[in-house]
Protein backbone atom coordinates (compact mmCIF):
# COMPACT_ATOMS: atom_id res chain seq x y z
CA UNK A 1 0.00 0.00 0.00
CA UNK A 2 2.96 2.34 1.01
CA UNK A 3 4.23 1.52 -2.71
CA UNK A 4 0.95 2.53 -4.34
CA UNK A 5 0.36 5.46 -2.21
CA UNK A 6 4.01 6.72 -3.45
CA UNK A 7 3.43 6.42 -7.20
CA UNK A 8 -0.02 7.65 -6.96
CA UNK A 9 2.27 10.69 -5.37
CA UNK A 10 4.70 11.13 -8.25
CA UNK A 11 2.34 10.68 -11.11
CA UNK A 12 -0.10 13.44 -9.44
CA UNK A 13 3.42 15.69 -8.84
CA UNK A 14 3.99 14.81 -12.65
CA UNK A 15 0.78 15.68 -14.13
CA UNK A 16 0.70 18.86 -11.89
CA UNK A 17 4.25 19.83 -12.94
CA UNK A 18 3.81 18.79 -17.12
CA UNK A 19 0.36 20.65 -17.51
CA UNK A 20 0.35 23.75 -15.78
CA UNK A 21 -2.60 25.58 -14.85
CA UNK A 22 -4.98 23.49 -17.56
CA UNK A 23 -6.40 20.38 -16.99
CA UNK A 24 -7.27 16.90 -17.88
CA UNK A 25 -4.90 17.60 -21.37
CA UNK A 26 -7.15 19.34 -23.03
CA UNK A 27 -4.43 21.75 -24.19
CA UNK A 28 -2.78 19.20 -25.90
CA UNK A 29 -5.83 18.75 -28.20
CA UNK A 30 -6.34 21.50 -28.84
CA UNK A 31 -2.75 22.26 -29.18
CA UNK A 32 -0.69 22.43 -32.32
CA UNK A 33 0.58 18.25 -32.40
CA UNK A 34 4.13 20.47 -34.12
CA UNK A 35 4.77 21.99 -31.11
CA UNK A 36 3.62 20.46 -28.04
CA UNK A 37 6.35 18.35 -26.37
CA UNK A 38 6.55 13.98 -26.86
CA UNK A 39 7.05 13.97 -22.71
CA UNK A 40 9.30 10.99 -22.42
CA UNK A 41 9.95 9.51 -18.81
CA UNK A 42 12.94 7.73 -17.49
CA UNK A 43 13.01 5.54 -14.59
CA UNK A 44 15.88 5.92 -11.84
CA UNK A 45 19.41 4.21 -12.85
CA UNK A 46 22.22 5.21 -15.52
CA UNK A 47 20.90 2.85 -18.70
CA UNK A 48 17.19 4.47 -18.24
CA UNK A 49 18.73 8.07 -18.41
CA UNK A 50 20.86 6.93 -21.61
CA UNK A 51 18.09 5.22 -23.24
CA UNK A 52 16.05 8.76 -22.36
CA UNK A 53 18.55 10.76 -24.25
CA UNK A 54 19.18 8.73 -27.03
CA UNK A 55 15.14 8.67 -28.14
CA UNK A 56 14.89 12.44 -27.14
CA UNK A 57 18.00 13.46 -29.53
CA UNK A 58 16.79 11.51 -32.21
CA UNK A 59 13.37 12.68 -32.28
CA UNK A 60 14.95 16.65 -31.65
CA UNK A 61 17.08 15.86 -34.60
CA UNK A 62 13.34 15.05 -36.97
CA UNK A 63 12.00 18.15 -35.43
CA UNK A 64 9.92 16.80 -32.79
CA UNK A 65 10.05 18.79 -29.53
CA UNK A 66 10.57 16.36 -27.04
CA UNK A 67 10.39 16.88 -23.33
CA UNK A 68 12.32 14.37 -21.05
CA UNK A 69 11.20 13.63 -17.63
CA UNK A 70 14.11 11.55 -16.15
CA UNK A 71 14.61 9.71 -12.89
CA UNK A 72 11.45 9.33 -11.81
CA UNK A 73 11.39 5.83 -10.25
CA UNK A 74 11.25 2.00 -10.66
CA UNK A 75 8.80 0.43 -13.04
CA UNK A 76 5.46 0.57 -10.92
CA UNK A 77 6.09 4.57 -10.15
CA UNK A 78 6.97 5.21 -13.93
CA UNK A 79 4.22 3.22 -15.07
CA UNK A 80 1.40 4.70 -12.91
CA UNK A 81 2.66 8.19 -14.63
CA UNK A 82 2.24 7.15 -17.79
CA UNK A 83 -1.45 5.57 -16.81
CA UNK A 84 -2.18 8.92 -15.25
CA UNK A 85 -1.61 11.16 -18.55
CA UNK A 86 1.84 12.27 -16.72
CA UNK A 87 4.28 10.55 -19.55
CA UNK A 88 3.31 10.00 -23.50
CA UNK A 89 6.36 7.50 -23.42
CA UNK A 90 9.04 5.33 -21.31
CA UNK A 91 11.27 2.85 -22.24
CA UNK A 92 10.68 -0.43 -20.36
CA UNK A 93 12.44 -3.77 -19.79
CA UNK A 94 9.99 -6.60 -20.82
CA UNK A 95 10.43 -9.30 -18.39
CA UNK A 96 10.10 -6.33 -15.50
CA UNK A 97 6.95 -4.75 -16.75
CA UNK A 98 5.45 -8.77 -16.76
CA UNK A 99 6.12 -9.65 -13.36
CA UNK A 100 6.20 -6.56 -11.41
CA UNK A 101 3.41 -4.32 -13.34
CA UNK A 102 1.59 -6.72 -14.77
CA UNK A 103 1.65 -9.64 -12.20
CA UNK A 104 2.75 -12.17 -14.55
CA UNK A 105 4.78 -14.64 -12.19
CA UNK A 106 5.53 -17.44 -15.33
CA UNK A 107 8.51 -17.16 -17.28
CA UNK A 108 7.33 -17.07 -21.25
CA UNK A 109 9.18 -19.70 -23.62
CA UNK A 110 10.80 -17.02 -25.45
CA UNK A 111 12.25 -13.46 -25.83
CA UNK A 112 9.21 -13.30 -28.41
CA UNK A 113 6.50 -14.47 -26.51
CA UNK A 114 7.53 -12.39 -23.63
CA UNK A 115 6.78 -9.57 -25.83
CA UNK A 116 3.79 -10.56 -27.35
CA UNK A 117 1.98 -10.92 -23.85
CA UNK A 118 3.66 -7.80 -22.89
CA UNK A 119 1.68 -6.17 -25.59
CA UNK A 120 -1.22 -7.58 -24.91
CA UNK A 121 -1.54 -6.06 -21.51
CA UNK A 122 -0.58 -2.82 -22.83
CA UNK A 123 -3.15 -2.62 -25.39
CA UNK A 124 -5.71 -3.26 -22.68
CA UNK A 125 -4.32 -0.35 -21.10
CA UNK A 126 -4.71 1.97 -23.76
CA UNK A 127 -0.74 1.89 -25.05
CA UNK A 128 1.05 0.21 -27.02
CA UNK A 129 4.77 -1.09 -27.35
CA UNK A 130 7.09 0.02 -29.89
CA UNK A 131 9.99 -2.40 -31.67
CA UNK A 132 11.93 -4.25 -29.15
CA UNK A 133 15.99 -3.70 -28.58
CA UNK A 134 18.13 -6.72 -29.50
CA UNK A 135 20.22 -6.23 -26.59
CA UNK A 136 18.50 -7.38 -22.91
CA UNK A 137 19.65 -5.97 -19.98
CA UNK A 138 18.33 -8.70 -16.79
CA UNK A 139 18.50 -8.53 -13.23
CA UNK A 140 21.41 -10.74 -11.80
CA UNK A 141 23.48 -11.15 -8.68
CA UNK A 142 26.85 -10.52 -8.37
CA UNK A 143 29.67 -11.70 -5.89
CA UNK A 144 33.59 -10.74 -5.99
CA UNK A 145 35.76 -13.70 -6.83
CA UNK A 146 37.10 -14.17 -3.39
CA UNK A 147 33.66 -14.54 -2.22
CA UNK A 148 32.65 -17.24 -4.68
CA UNK A 149 36.26 -19.04 -4.05
CA UNK A 150 35.03 -18.77 -0.06
CA UNK A 151 32.34 -20.34 -0.26
CA UNK A 152 31.97 -22.20 -3.07
CA UNK A 153 29.47 -19.94 -4.79
CA UNK A 154 28.41 -20.45 -8.85
CA UNK A 155 24.48 -20.10 -8.86
CA UNK A 156 22.23 -18.90 -7.20
CA UNK A 157 21.38 -21.72 -5.11
CA UNK A 158 24.55 -21.88 -4.00
CA UNK A 159 24.04 -18.94 -1.09
CA UNK A 160 21.65 -21.11 0.61
CA UNK A 161 24.48 -22.99 1.95
CA UNK A 162 26.63 -19.95 3.18
CA UNK A 163 26.73 -19.65 6.95
CA UNK A 164 24.62 -16.70 8.56
CA UNK A 165 22.78 -13.91 6.79
CA UNK A 166 23.62 -13.11 2.96
CA UNK A 167 23.51 -9.45 2.62
CA UNK A 168 22.77 -8.23 -0.90
CA UNK A 169 22.89 -4.69 -2.23
CA UNK A 170 19.65 -3.63 -4.08
CA UNK A 171 17.44 -1.17 -4.91
CA UNK A 172 14.58 -0.62 -1.95
CA UNK A 173 12.18 -2.22 -4.51
CA UNK A 174 13.97 -5.77 -4.22
CA UNK A 175 12.48 -5.94 -0.96
CA UNK A 176 9.03 -6.69 -2.00
CA UNK A 177 9.60 -7.62 -5.92
CA UNK A 178 8.98 -11.27 -7.61
CA UNK A 179 12.70 -10.42 -9.13
CA UNK A 180 14.24 -9.96 -6.04
CA UNK A 181 13.41 -11.57 -2.39
CA UNK A 182 9.90 -12.99 -2.92
CA UNK A 183 11.17 -14.69 -5.77
CA UNK A 184 14.58 -16.16 -4.27
CA UNK A 185 12.39 -17.11 -1.38
CA UNK A 186 9.98 -19.28 -3.75
CA UNK A 187 12.12 -20.79 -6.22
CA UNK A 188 15.37 -21.21 -4.16
CA UNK A 189 14.13 -21.46 -0.61
CA UNK A 190 16.83 -18.08 -0.22
CA UNK A 191 15.65 -17.47 3.48
CA UNK A 192 18.63 -16.79 4.48
CA UNK A 193 19.03 -13.79 2.40
CA UNK A 194 18.49 -9.76 3.27
CA UNK A 195 18.19 -6.83 1.10
CA UNK A 196 20.33 -3.93 2.34
CA UNK A 197 18.53 -0.61 0.17
CA UNK A 198 20.81 1.54 -1.56
CA UNK A 199 20.98 3.45 -4.78
CA UNK A 200 21.52 1.80 -7.97
CA UNK A 201 25.04 2.19 -8.82
CA UNK A 202 26.66 2.14 -5.14
CA UNK A 203 26.17 -1.38 -4.88
CA UNK A 204 29.54 -2.08 -6.52
CA UNK A 205 31.56 -0.04 -4.22
CA UNK A 206 29.76 -1.41 -1.15
CA UNK A 207 30.61 -5.06 -2.93
CA UNK A 208 34.36 -3.94 -2.66
CA UNK A 209 34.26 -2.67 0.56
CA UNK A 210 32.71 -5.59 2.37
CA UNK A 211 29.29 -3.88 3.36
CA UNK A 212 27.38 -6.63 1.64
CA UNK A 213 28.06 -9.92 0.48
CA UNK A 214 26.05 -9.74 -2.91
CA UNK A 215 24.87 -7.33 -5.61
CA UNK A 216 21.82 -6.76 -7.76
CA UNK A 217 23.38 -5.82 -10.54
CA UNK A 218 22.27 -5.33 -14.15
CA UNK A 219 23.89 -7.56 -17.22
CA UNK A 220 24.85 -4.51 -19.29
CA UNK A 221 26.43 -2.70 -16.59
CA UNK A 222 29.83 -1.07 -17.22
CA UNK A 223 31.27 -2.71 -14.19
CA UNK A 224 30.64 -5.91 -15.36
CA UNK A 225 33.01 -5.34 -18.20
CA UNK A 226 36.13 -5.94 -16.75
CA UNK A 227 35.48 -9.25 -14.86
CA UNK A 228 36.01 -8.03 -11.40
CA UNK A 229 33.10 -9.50 -10.84
CA UNK A 230 31.51 -12.99 -10.72
CA UNK A 231 27.60 -12.96 -12.15
CA UNK A 232 25.76 -15.81 -10.44
CA UNK A 233 23.64 -18.53 -12.59
CA UNK A 234 19.99 -18.10 -12.64
CA UNK A 235 18.77 -21.94 -13.25
CA UNK A 236 15.13 -21.27 -11.91
CA UNK A 237 14.91 -18.25 -13.81
CA UNK A 238 13.96 -15.63 -11.00
CA UNK A 239 15.10 -13.19 -13.39
CA UNK A 240 13.36 -12.79 -16.73
CA UNK A 241 14.31 -11.54 -20.28
CA UNK A 242 14.93 -7.79 -20.19
CA UNK A 243 14.83 -6.85 -23.71
CA UNK A 244 13.98 -2.61 -24.07
CA UNK A 245 10.13 -1.67 -25.42
CA UNK A 246 9.27 1.65 -25.34
CA UNK A 247 5.74 2.02 -24.35
CA UNK A 248 4.09 4.98 -25.87
CA UNK A 249 0.00 5.76 -25.57
CA UNK A 250 -1.46 5.25 -28.72
CA UNK A 251 -2.99 9.09 -28.30
CA UNK A 252 0.72 10.53 -28.80
CA UNK A 253 0.91 8.15 -31.80
CA UNK A 254 -2.13 9.74 -33.73
CA UNK A 255 -0.99 13.32 -32.57
CA UNK A 256 2.25 13.21 -34.29
CA UNK A 257 1.46 11.19 -37.52
CA UNK A 258 2.92 8.42 -38.92
CA UNK A 259 6.73 9.69 -38.95
CA UNK A 260 7.28 9.32 -35.07
CA UNK A 261 7.58 5.35 -34.58
CA UNK A 262 9.76 4.67 -37.25
CA UNK A 263 12.41 7.34 -35.45
CA UNK A 264 11.93 5.70 -32.33
CA UNK A 265 12.41 2.08 -33.83
CA UNK A 266 15.24 3.04 -35.49
CA UNK A 267 17.08 3.78 -32.27
CA UNK A 268 16.05 0.88 -30.85
CA UNK A 269 17.31 -1.91 -33.66
CA UNK A 270 20.39 -0.49 -33.47
CA UNK A 271 20.88 -1.11 -29.26
CA UNK A 272 22.95 -4.96 -29.25
CA UNK A 273 23.96 -5.80 -26.52
CA UNK A 274 28.38 -4.76 -27.63
CA UNK A 275 26.78 -1.07 -28.04
CA UNK A 276 25.02 -0.84 -24.44
CA UNK A 277 27.68 -1.77 -23.07
CA UNK A 278 30.05 0.74 -24.19
CA UNK A 279 27.71 3.74 -23.76
CA UNK A 280 27.13 2.32 -20.09
CA UNK A 281 30.83 1.69 -19.39
CA UNK A 282 31.37 5.54 -20.93
CA UNK A 283 29.10 6.97 -18.32
CA UNK A 284 29.35 4.94 -15.53
CA UNK A 285 33.36 4.30 -15.70
CA UNK A 286 34.58 7.17 -17.45
CA UNK A 287 31.87 9.59 -16.15
CA UNK A 288 30.96 11.31 -19.57
CA UNK A 289 27.87 13.11 -19.75
CA UNK A 290 24.99 11.32 -20.91
CA UNK A 291 24.13 13.58 -23.41
CA UNK A 292 27.73 13.49 -25.17
CA UNK A 293 27.43 9.49 -24.98
CA UNK A 294 24.23 9.65 -27.02
CA UNK A 295 25.10 12.07 -29.53
CA UNK A 296 28.07 10.15 -30.25
CA UNK A 297 26.52 7.31 -30.73
CA UNK A 298 23.52 8.20 -32.68
CA UNK A 299 26.12 10.37 -35.34
CA UNK A 300 28.12 7.37 -35.51
CA UNK A 301 25.05 5.63 -36.67
CA UNK A 302 23.65 8.08 -38.69
CA UNK A 303 20.29 8.86 -36.88
CA UNK A 304 21.37 12.70 -36.47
Amino acid sequence: MRRIALAAAVAAALVLGGCGGDSGGSATTRADPAKVPIRIGTKNFPEQFLLGELYKQALEARGFPVELKANIGASEITHQALTDGALDMYPEYVGVLLSEVASVRARPASPAAAYRLAQAFEQRQGFTMLAMTPFSDQNALAVTPAYARRHDVRAIGDLRDVPGTVQIGAPPEFQTRFEGLVGLAQRYGLRNAKARPMAIGSQYAALDDGRVDVAAVFTTDGQLAGGRYVVLRDPRGVFGTQHVAPIISRAALRRYGPRLQPVIDGVSRRLTAAAMRKMNAEVQIKRRATADVANDFLRREGLK
